[in-house]
């Protein structure tokens, strides 16, 4: 489906459903075989066409697309690392999105975690790992004895619990 293409609401939450389930399925086979695989280019196209949704219709939120199309396009602008310009757009927009009760609040604090990453500063929220699975540990974070109190602020567990379910990943 070409970026510019017109879309309805119902369209466009199935397109961004197909998109973010290619890009789960490549980064599976990067957890079960160490091969990226076609993963780079999914993210690439990806990117590009969000960037024409955001551009013609806004920040794609659960008025537009419901639940599942919100979190769908959440997950393509989490993985637009190779465009930190556009995630720091995305995350203005998401922010008003969030204000206005269009997007779950833990969408902005893991993009707000990603983009602060990126810039190479301390996260909030304690979103963000990196190493493997057997190196895997949380990126630094500001302010680490307030973590779970910010984290609960944005309906997030806490981060013990978060660190549980990421080493069973």
């Amino acid at each position: 489906m070409s970026p510019g293409a017109q879309l309805s609401s119902r369209d466009l939450a199935a397109e961004l459903h197909r998109r973010a389930t290619t890009d789960q399925a490549a980064r599976q086979q990067l957890l079960n075989s160490g091969e990226a695989g076609d993963l780079l280019r999914i993210d690439a196209e990806n990117t590009v066409w969000l960037k024409a949704v955001i551009a013609e219709h806004g920040w794609p939120g659960i008025a537009l697309v419901g639940e599942r199309g919100a979190d769908d396009a959440w997950l393509l602008v989490q993985h637009a690392d190779r465009d930190p310009a556009f995630q720091r757009e995305a995350l203005e927009l998401l922010e008003a999105a969030v204000s206005s009760g269009d997007a779950p609040s833990r969408h902005l604090a893991y993009l707000t975690d990603r983009v602060l990453v990126a810039q190479g500063q301390p996260q909030l929220y304690g979103t963000q790992y990196t190493g493997d699975r057997e190196t895997l540990r949380r990126q630094p974070v500001t302010n680490p004895e307030r973590l779970d109190e910010r984290r609960a602020a944005m309906g997030l567990d806490t981060a013990a619990e978060s660190d549980h379910r990421m080493r069973a990943l």
